[in-house]
């Protein structure tokens, strides 16, 4: 059977995404649009609004032009929603590079993408100029860094040749007249690794991603004013989605940190009287169980909603009671759906525990058997889920053969994730078929640690699975057949590899073996694996 939303068809929003998410921010005047949880500074919503056309007219005035990719690589500020509508504003598409990629991740964005900017916080400007470096060894070049700064840069960045967002909202050229296709056009093309293999460009148009704004409005719209903490990146689907996009479209105000620090998290909370709380298991399981929280007032906090990775029932049930909730609401989505399907809805009592909530509007959802018959199950039945909806991504960049492995012939996008949907409609996922790993929310490719490890001299064969530790997070073991006669340690393995990902890909542990186990294909068994 096909599962279909309760909640009214909404009709697509065919608008540039700056136009869904800012088009009405003249109604909120100065209402504060974004306030930064370090240092108070706010940016109001007629302001951002102006500032974004800066940015695009100064963009615009650099030699950007419609269809241009801007690689957007920074940890969360209050500079980084100016960045990223100005260059949507301006008619590119951008491609939003985890804060802490290192100079060959990022390289590898760029040459993939084939983003020919990038807009980069202060801090970070030496990896993008490594990253470019080892472009220019293949021949690629890059237009120009721009740094994410608002204020002035100093007489050094300024004499290396690095202009800033200071200096494009300083811009007094016109903005820029384009004309933008919102169902084909792609606003975003953030990287993910979709069921297996190493990461990829998701092409999100302008079209999915506004109506996706849409279709979550029945199940929750954010009041005008209402404060939310932003801690996840911006960089990822989720935190652009819930802490930007959304939030900013219904005159929120979003109090922004740039890394998760529990002390400072919950200090921010009581200072501001934060209201939303939008978060990732780990931080659910910090409120429920570290002591520092008892010595901050949270009684601001009217909701918590958790999503990117899965949530314990328990576990959730122990952080709603000590912050004197009634539950924490979950959500289900991915990048390919660009990226909600489900969401617990605030206004129901009595949510279904451990459930990831009901379909969104305008959303259709088929589970189908394990068994490779692909045959449709019902009520309870435990399944792979497939999707089909406005949302769903216009595909891969570049790979049109995995596009088609992903999305069927009849619009169903596989997830790879194994879940039921029970009597009140609510969606429990309880697997996935999929071999990526999810460490604290953040997507782990095991083909790319794969593909690393064996770049080392003295190994012959490697697999990567995620083992879930006892805390309920998923990391990264390292199964490594030696060359002969090598002692290489464990040690030595998750050295290796820690110099050369961002932190959260690190392996965790390592297990040497005779030799990997495989299939006559020569497919990795990982069941066999996990069993060990």
């Amino acid at each position: 059977m096909v599962f279909r939303s309760v909640y009214p068809d909404v009709p697509a929003l065919d608008l540039p995404i700056d136009q869904a998410v800012l088009g009405g921010a003249a109604r909120f005047g100065d209402l504060p649009a974004l306030v930064d949880g370090v240092t108070g500074e706010s940016i109001g919503y007629a302001e951002l609004a102006a500032s974004v056309g800066r940015v695009a007219a100064g963009l615009a005035e650099a030699g950007l032009r419609q269809g241009d990719v801007v690689a957007l690589h920074s940890p969360n500020s209050i500079a980084y929603p100016l960045a990223f509508y100005g260059c949507t504003r301006a008619g590119a598409t951008v491609t939003t590079v985890s804060s802490l990629a290192t100079p060959g991740e990022l390289a590898e964005q760029l040459r993939d993408s084939g983003a020919r900017w990038i807009i980069t916080a202060s801090a970070l400007l030496p990896v993008s100029l490594a990253a470019v470096a080892e472009l220019a060894k293949d021949g690629i070049e890059i237009r120009e860094i721009i740094t994410c700064d608002r204020q002035t840069v100093d007489v050094e960045q300024r004499q290396s040749g690095h202009r800033s967002l200071a200096d494009l909202l300083a811009c007094t050229a016109a903005e820029p007249e384009v004309s933008i296709d919102p169902g084909s056009d792609v606003a975003v093309l953030p990287y993910s690794s979709g069921t297996t293999g190493l990461p990829k460009g998701v092409m999100l148009t302008h079209r999915s991603i506004a109506t996706n704004l849409a279709q979550v409005d029945a199940l929750h719209s954010p009041e005008p004013g209402e404060r939310i903490i932003a801690v996840l990146p911006f960089f990822h689907i989720y935190g652009l989605t819930a802490l930007l996009n959304r939030p900013l479209r219904a005159g929120s105000t979003i109090v922004v940190l740039p890394r998760f620090d529990l002390e400072q998290f919950l200090r921010t909370i009581q200072d501001q009287r934060v209201e939303g709380l939008f978060v990732a298991p780990p931080i659910v399981l910090a409120l429920a169980k570290h002591p520092l929280v008892d010595r901050f007032d949270l009684s601001s906090v009217r909701y918590v909603l958790s999503a990117a990775a899965p949530l314990d029932a328990s576990l959730a049930a122990a952080c709603a009671a000590r912050l004197g909730l009634d539950s924490v609401r979950q959500g289900y989505g991915m990048t390919e759906l660009s990226p909600v399907t489900h969401l617990v809805p605030l206004d129901d009592p009595t949510p279904s525990p451990g459930s990831v909530g009901r379909l969104i509007a305008s959303t259709e959802l088929k589970v189908v058997a394990l068994d490779g018959s692909d045959h449709d199950l019902g009520v309870d039945a435990t399944g792979e889920l497939l999707f089909r909806g406005p949302q769903v991504m216009k595909g891969y960049f570049g790979r049109q053969g995995e596009t088609d492995a992903m999305i069927d012939a009849d619009g169903w996008l596989h997830t790879g994730d194994v879940g039921r949907v029970d009597e009140r409609g609510y969606l429990h996922v309880v697997d996935r078929v999929k071999e990526l790993i999810k460490y604290k929310g953040y997507q782990v490719a095991p083909a790319e640690l794969e593909a690393l490890l064996l770049t080392h001299p003295q190994v012959v064969d490697a697999a990567v699975i995620g083992v879930t530790g006892p805390d309920g997070t998923e990391r990264p073991k390292a199964f490594v057949v030696r060359s002969a006669g090598s002692a290489l340690t464990e040690a030595e393995v998750i050295e290796f590899v820690a110099g050369q990902v961002a932190p959260y890909k690190k392996v965790r542990a390592v297990e040497f073996l005779d030799a990997v186990p495989k299939s006559a294909a020569g497919k990795i068994l990982r069941r066999e694996l996990r069993t060990r």
